[in-house]
């Protein structure tokens, strides 16, 4: 998830070599002479409509972007993304296109703009066109199905969680399961989501907009696939913003970012302790405990007894397990908006007349298309380990080490029997490109904790400036109120003007 920064001595070099491994889909090969060398490609068309999908801004246009179904193969199939844009309402104040790249794998850009864009606008005052797009999956883009039962798509179950004694049994054969299915029925398309993808993808969008150069605000997710569009394409690169990012390690990648969950939620529970034990939500109803120190007991006791007992929900059939009230508060750490109904959670599970009310994420399932996409990228970027004692071995561990979330970062997943093996290596993200990289972290993320941060930080070196946010919650620019890093981003997107050294923004 992530973004890069290079000395400036190496730029046309490194522009020159990268753009040739990106277009040739990591199959290289020498330069045609000039005499002979093919003519590049026509400039892909995208004819803009007024977008019709629900909640569009007002002024909101969207279209339809043909790319290769695989870049290896230019003149073969070709799939079909979902693209938008908001255009500049101030032409003469307008300095080039900004990117929003969402988060995931899933995240939609097309919704994410319609979510972001207004105040997105506000901010930056006319001096970007803002567009997205929806990366191969997701959204109004070419998808994939692996044919899953619904047993198997329930967030709890995608997400691997252990049973209750920590045994993973039962994960290793839903993990074979799935990955079967998707080797029979996902094809072509979900051997296609990667982020090298993801990455040649946008390099088309940018041809299709006939810009030169792209800037991006990234977030989560969104942020490595940034770093490695800039990685291999970095003379394409114009400001670039890289909101909440992982450890780029390309030896583990999404495997790495799983694991580190477990880091996030320690490093983030103690906010929510403190609100949560605040005397200010005894008239809310909300109060878990007279003192914060209480609350992370009290929750790892319900917990266990609810892996005992479950307790019925509002939904027929899907009782709250402590496996959905740990997965409950795994989500309820990304804002502190989501505070009052996890508390809520809580209390009607502690209250034996109570019938507690599900998440909508946990009172579902995913569809079919949404579960391949979500097991497809992880599996087809990296290679994971095969050997199920050693899942067992790294659950044991992880729920010694972090009981909140109980083994289940450590866990088996499809990715362990995954059929095919990823089709190339992932990017190493270097110091190599131009120094236009600013990262903005939370120091309290329960998704991309900020120890992953530094080592995104570390890999671009002089090509990034880190601000540092002394705040809780996945997600920073225009998310969590902080005036200081919302006032430095824009100022950095509008100005150029970037922290001359890493820096930090109080709470």
């Amino acid at each position: 998830m992530t973004t890069y920064r290079t000395k400036a001595v190496l730029a046309a070099l490194c522009a020159t070599a990268v753009a040739a491994t990106l277009t040739g889909a990591g199959t290289a090969g020498a330069a045609a002479p000039a005499a002979t060398r093919a003519a590049p490609p026509a400039r892909p068309a995208l004819a803009w409509a007024q977008c019709t999908h629900k909640d569009h801004l007002e002024g909101q246009q969207c279209a339809k972007l043909s790319v290769p179904l695989d870049y290896a193969d230019p003149a073969g199939p070709r799939v079909d993304l979902a693209v938008s844009r908001l255009p500049s309402t101030r032409p003469a104040a307008r300095r080039g296109t900004l990117v929003v790249v969402p988060g995931g794998p899933g995240g939609s850009g097309v919704q994410r703009l319609s979510q972001k864009g207004a105040a997105l606008a506000g901010q930056l005052a006319g001096a970007y066109d803002l567009v997205a797009l929806d990366p191969r999956g997701v959204g109004g883009s070419v998808t994939a199905a692996c044919g899953l039962d619904a047993a198997d798509r329930h967030m709890t179950t995608l997400r691997s969680w252990p049973g209750a004694d920590g045994g993973i049994a039962e994960n290793a054969d839903r993990s074979r399961r799935v990955a079967e299915a998707c080797a029979a029925n996902g094809g072509a398309e979900l051997r296609g989501f990667t982020t090298a993808n993801q990455a040649r993808d946008m390099d088309r969008f940018r041809e299709a907009l006939g810009e030169r150069k792209l800037s991006v605000w990234a977030v989560s997710y969104g942020t490595y696939v940034t770093a490695v569009y800039a990685q291999r394409f970095p003379h394409r690169t114009d400001r670039l913003v890289l909101d909440s990012s992982g450890d780029p390690d390309p030896t583990r990648v999404e495997r790495g970012w799983l694991a580190n969950m477990a880091r996030g939620a320690e490093d983030r529970f103690p906010d929510f302790a403190a609100w949560a034990a605040d005397p200010a939500r005894a008239a809310q109803g909300l109060r878990l405990a007279e003192h914060p120190d209480s609350v992370r007991p009290l929750f790892l006791a319900l917990a266990e007894e609810l892996d005992r007992s479950p307790k019925p929900s509002n939904v027929p059939g899907l009782p709250l397990t402590g496996t959905m009230l740990r997965q409950a508060m795994q989500l309820a750490l990304y804002g502190d908006a989501q505070f009052p109904g996890f508390a809520r959670l809580v209390r009607a599970a502690q209250n034996p007349k109570a019938v507690p009310e599900l998440p909508q994420e946990l009172a579902g399932v995913l569809s079919d298309s949404d579960a391949a996409l979500m097991v497809g990228v992880i599996c087809n970027d990296v290679a994971w380990p095969k050997d199920v004692s050693g899942y067992e071995r790294a659950v044991a561990a992880d729920r010694v080490a972090h009981p909140l979330t109980a083994g289940m970062p450590a866990n088996i997943t499809p990715c362990a029997f995954w059929k095919d093996a990823p089709a190339e290596r992932p990017a190493r993200i270097t110091d190599r490109g131009p120094s236009n990289i600013l990262m903005v972290q939370n120091l309290r993320d329960p998704a991309t904790p900020y120890a992953g941060s530094l080592k995104m930080r570390e890999a671009l070196g002089s090509r990034a400036r880190l601000l540092t946010v002394d705040h809780g919650g996945h997600g920073v620019y225009l998310g969590n109120g902080n005036a200081c890093s919302d006032h430095t981003v824009t100022a950095y997107l509008t100005t150029g003007e970037r922290p001359l050294r890493d820096s930090v923004c109080p709470s």
